[in-house]
């Protein structure tokens, strides 16, 4: 998910610093500090192994991200959401990094929903954008740091020598001169009680050169008990007297049922229907009961925003759209209308992408309980905050007197950042008095998502004499996101979707003359933000023509987009050339396979891609390999970029090969993954990663690996049989299998 604003928070940070004394009798040393406020972030999780999702009480008084009891163990609270992108192990390896921690004696655990555990003290955090470590990576460093200090100042009050004569050392305090060492448990206590004025408010941070564990690959800490099943996913909640619930929702986007009160009349024994917005939910002792019993049933629907609209339908609106001569202005410079006028050689192109699902493998769900001194709700959510927050104003109960327990997400990609489904359950608890864990189906998933936005762009260029672009115009139209995220400040008046434009407004290619204009399009279909948001379209769009200019200029592609970098992105062209490394692109591939090439720069790291693929006389296309290069600057864990570039190659190359949510009469045609179908095992692609060097601001990991994939496979697709692919899926296109001429 990406959000609008994002900052690196490596300057003018405001702290406040603080040790909970009274904590060390239980807990040993605990500290944290805060950073300036930033309504983009996301903290509240909970010890999700806890009875009944419940923190013990001394654990619901720590206020604080380290805990070092005395038996030296050290556990570092996370207050992000843990959705498979490996950040309770990247997050603790940098305050373990500054810490000198034992790494075996680390334990992590998601941190609790209090105010204290907040990292900016801000209304709302969210995890996404890639953001939880590039965000972080100086507050985490700072805690390590000054728990390090604390500990080395404790040290040398015991033994009565300078603190700057000892140093910490794989979990102990080491004082060279005299062989003296002390386990970092045994000076908790007297850790915890130096006075504030012992605790730095500029602790000294390592330079990357002395990192030891930091930029090391390290085995993920939640692994283990994730084999055990020990972790608890929303879907393994469970409470005292729950019920189970099982939505349908109207066919079409907006209807309500119209003969609730007849249907809910009618239920079987030991059931009850609940009205909740966009549906009706069966409630029963078994989600199996409830979900056969609301099938089961005749609804009649109100008619939707979406009545009757159809893909076509949309296309054409996108169409008319992008044609506008009016439409606002997202980038410009020089004069490209006027320079394209008079250019020898002129390309245009028409691109578009469809509407796409999250379909993350747990199905969405949320249990709440609504009593009526307030309402306690467990959810795999990507913003505790903001669950609060939407549940407090749907139900007019003040937020202080709403619980949100965030557990383990089995896969997020955008979708867990929206809550339809706890207010639904929300809505069912009310309705029924006791606590409703709510499932949807994968159906009903499918069907009633906030998709990625269907897009249309409409490029043109004009070629120099030395055939590189001396204008370029791009006109795109899409839904907007943002427009009812009002708590985020919606769309702004200049009419401009952000998330729509990233990576095509702001694409790095040199050219004199650009102008890129974008409208955005009311389709009644609900949408939001989808793994990787616009620079999953854009880079297609933005790589598939530069890909075409590179062909009608009869230039290497690779060289090509390597002419139109070098002279102010030095990091572009070191990823293309570690990519076309890599695959070897100067040499031939075998007979019958053939390679694309792309980059894109996203969430703060820069990815360049090359796919083999080949086609088959039936026209059939097999991706056999993808080699991966990616700049995410400073990083924490290569084992875990290389598994997050993998996992967003896959999730790419899925939609891109066949991903596709179409609408005939109002209604969505996909059901379930028979005909929204991810990468099958023996689909998958031999996959390369390799990390490029730069030092740079740290980067996210989570999303970069998914804008190139398309682009790059249609490239190759373009080598191997002539055919422009100009739109997804490409499994709507016809290859002939035949080598180009």
């Amino acid at each position: 998910m990406k959000t609008d604003q994002e900052t690196n928070n490596s300057a003018g940070l405001s702290r406040r610093f603080f040790v909970q004394s009274g904590a060390a009798t239980f807990a040993g040393l605990v500290l944290g500090f805060h950073l300036p406020a930033n309504p983009m972030r996301r903290s509240e999780a909970f010890a999700a192994g806890a009875p009944e999702g419940k923190l013990e009480a001394k654990d619901a008084r720590l206020n604080t991200w380290l805990r070092i009891a005395p038996d030296g163990l050290i556990t570092i609270y996370v207050a992000k959401s843990e959705m498979g992108q490996g950040i309770f192990t990247s997050m603790p390896m940098l305050i373990a990094e500054e810490l000198e921690a034992d790494w075996s004696k680390i334990r992590v655990e998601p941190a609790p929903s209090d105010v204290e555990f907040n990292y900016t003290g801000a209304p709302f955090e969210i995890t996404g954008g890639s953001m939880s470590v590039r965000t972080n990576w100086e507050i985490l460093q700072r805690i390590g740091a000054t728990a390090r200090h604390m500990l080395t100042a404790a040290a040398a009050q015991k033994w009565g020598v300078p603190a700057e004569s000892c140093r910490a050392e794989q979990g102990q305090i080491v004082h060279a001169a005299t062989g003296r060492k002390a386990g970092f448990g045994e000076l908790t206590a007297a850790a915890a009680a130096l006075p504030a004025s012992a605790i730095p408010k500029e602790p000294k941070l390592k330079a990357p050169s002395e990192y030891k564990l930091v930029g090391k690959s390290v085995k993920r800490l939640d692994t283990p008990a994730k084999v055990s099943g020990k972790p608890i996913f929303g879907i393994d909640v469970v409470v005292p007297e729950m019920r189970y619930g099982a939505v349908r929702h109207s066919p079409v986007f907006g209807g309500e049922c119209a003969n609730f009160e007849a249907l809910a009349k009618g239920m079987p024994a030991g059931t009850s229907l609940a009205k909740v917005t966009g549906g009706i939910v069966a409630v029963a002792d078994s989600w199996f009961t409830a979900k056969t019993v609301v099938l089961g049933l005749e609804p009649k629907w109100t008619k939707g925003a979406s009545a009757g609209l159809s893909s076509k339908d949309i296309e054409k609106r996108l169409r008319t759209a992008a044609g506008g001569k009016k439409n606002p202005v997202a980038a410009t410079k020089g004069e490209a209308t006027k320079v394209l006028g008079t250019a020898k050689v002129k390309l245009e192109a028409e691109y578009s992408t469809p509407f796409l699902a999250h379909t993350p493998m747990e199905p969405l769900n949320a249990t709440a309980h609504v009593r009526p001194d307030g309402i306690e709700i467990w959810v795999g959510t990507q913003s505790h905050t903001l669950t609060k927050l939407l549940v407090s104003q749907a139900t007019k109960v003040p937020q202080e007197k709403i619980v949100v327990h965030t557990t383990y997400l089995g896969g997020g990609f955008g979708r867990r950042a929206e809550n339809d489904m706890v207010l639904q359950a929300v809505e069912a608890s009310k309705a029924v008095g006791k606590p409703v864990k709510l499932i949807w189906s994968r159906e009903e998933d499918v069907q009633h998502d906030f998709y990625r936005p269907a897009s249309l762009v409409k490029m043109r260029a004009g070629l120099g004499e030395d055939g590189l672009p001396v204008a370029l115009t791009a006109s795109i139209a899409s839904p907007s996101i943002m427009q009812r995220w009002t708590m985020f400040g919606g769309l702004p008046k200049s009419g401009i979707d952000m998330t729509t434009i990233e990576g095509l407004a702001d694409m790095k290619y040199e050219c004199p003359n650009l102008h890129v204009q974008t409208v955005a399009v009311d389709t009644g279909v609900p949408v939001g933000f989808w793994r990787s948001v616009g620079s999953s379209h854009n880079a297609f769009y933005v790589e598939s023509f530069i890909d075409e200019l590179a062909h009608a200029a009869k230039q290497d592609p690779y060289k090509y987009r390597r002419a139109l970098l070098e002279k102010s992105h030095p990091r572009f062209v070191k990823a293309l050339d570690t990519v076309a490394r890599m695959a070897n692109w100067e040499t031939p591939p075998a007979e019958g396979r053939f390679r694309g090439i792309a980059i894109a720069e996203s969430f703060g790291s820069i990815v360049a891609e090359v796919a083999e693929v080949s086609v088959s006389a039936e026209g059939q296309p097999t991706v056999h390999k993808v080699w991966v290069a990616v700049d995410c600057g400073r990083y924490v864990n290569p084992d875990n970029i290389a598994a997050q570039m993998e996992s967003g190659v896959v999730y790419g190359l899925s939609a891109a090969l066949r991903g596709q949510i179409t609408l005939r009469n109002g209604r969505v045609e996909q059901s379930n993954f028979h005909d929204y179908s991810m990468l099958a095992p023996h689909e998958m692609p031999e996959i390369a990663v390799e990390i490029v060097e730069s030092g740079e601001a740290p980067g996210g990991v989570g999303e970069p690996g998914t804008p190139p994939i398309a682009p790059a496979v249609t490239n190759a697709l373009f080598a191997a049989t002539g055919t422009r692919i100009r739109s997804l899926p490409i499994s709507n296109h016809k290859l002939t299998g035949k080598k180009k001429a």
